[in-house]
């Protein structure tokens, strides 16, 4: 039975992401690299995060309750701010290797698009974010034990497993929506996908009532969906024409640079 909930929460987590790295990332050397670079990016985000905490808790009085909670609360909404951060300067320096890239190209277009870049780091970062999240559960959930067994909620592995697939994906979206914002220099998009993250994160203080955090995540999901779809340039015909496999150039995998 533990063996069964491992492998299905790791591919209810994992398995859309993996599945996008392997259709529209693996083949392509230079989308791999950046996805790995955004993954990076995010690894030191967490560093500093985590020094910040560490130094919070070791001046904090160890036995107030509240003061505990609070520092969580403060963790949490540093480590949202650090991300995005980090997002923005991972931004900068991409659009600075685009242009070196570019230049050393002999073609007259970009090797890799904007919007590829978007996508690719946005995954990089939700890769790393879900591993992070998750992978202590996972290894919990091989046993020995049992959850629930003193009447506390059964569904705390599938609940993460679903929690981690939509951070996943959210940090993807966030990442087209983000680099599509500060290319148009819309900022208040920007302010929405922090403010957005700031809410999916402290949505997690109301587990173990999952279901209280996890339908508001992914009602935040379907709509950052929706909207990374559009800022991607997408449109309803193409999603039709994709659809129907009717449209080869609209699928990322045969995507031109613009």
């Amino acid at each position: 039975m533990t063996a069964a909930v491992f492998f299905g929460c790791t591919f209810i987590a994992f398995g859309p992401a993996i599945a996008l790295f392997l259709f529209t990332i693996a083949r392509e050397p230079l989308r791999v690299i950046f996805l790995i670079a955004g993954a990076f990016f995010w690894l030191v985000s967490l560093l500093l995060s985590s020094l910040v905490w560490f130094i919070s808790v070791q001046i904090s009085n160890k036995d107030s309750a509240a003061q505990q909670k609070g520092l969580l609360i403060f963790g949490v909404v540093l480590s949202v701010l650090l991300q995005e951060t980090f997002r923005f300067a991972y931004y900068k320096l991409l659009k600075k290797a685009n242009e070196g890239l570019l230049a050393l190209s002999q073609e007259e277009t970009m090797p890799i698009s904007i919007r590829q870049l978007a996508y690719v780091s946005g995954l990089g970062f939700g890769f790393m974010s879900g591993a992070f999240s998750v992978v202590n559960i996972l290894a919990d959930s091989v046993g020995p034990g049992t959850v629930g067994i003193h009447g506390d909620p059964q569904h705390y592995f599938l609940s993460s497993a679903f929690m981690t697939m939509a951070i996943i994906l959210l940090h993807m979206f966030w990442g087209v929506v983000f680099f599509d914002a500060c290319e148009k220099q819309r900022w208040w998009a920007v302010a929405a996908v922090v403010i957005s993250h700031l809410i999916v994160s402290c949505l997690t203080f109301q587990n173990p009532r999952y279901v209280a955090s996890l339908v508001p995540t992914y009602v935040i999901l379907f709509l950052m969906g929706i909207w990374a779809f559009y800022a991607a340039g997408g449109s309803l015909r193409n999603l039709k024409l994709c659809l129907t496999c009717k449209d080869k150039d609209f699928l990322l995998a045969n995507h031109r640079p613009r």
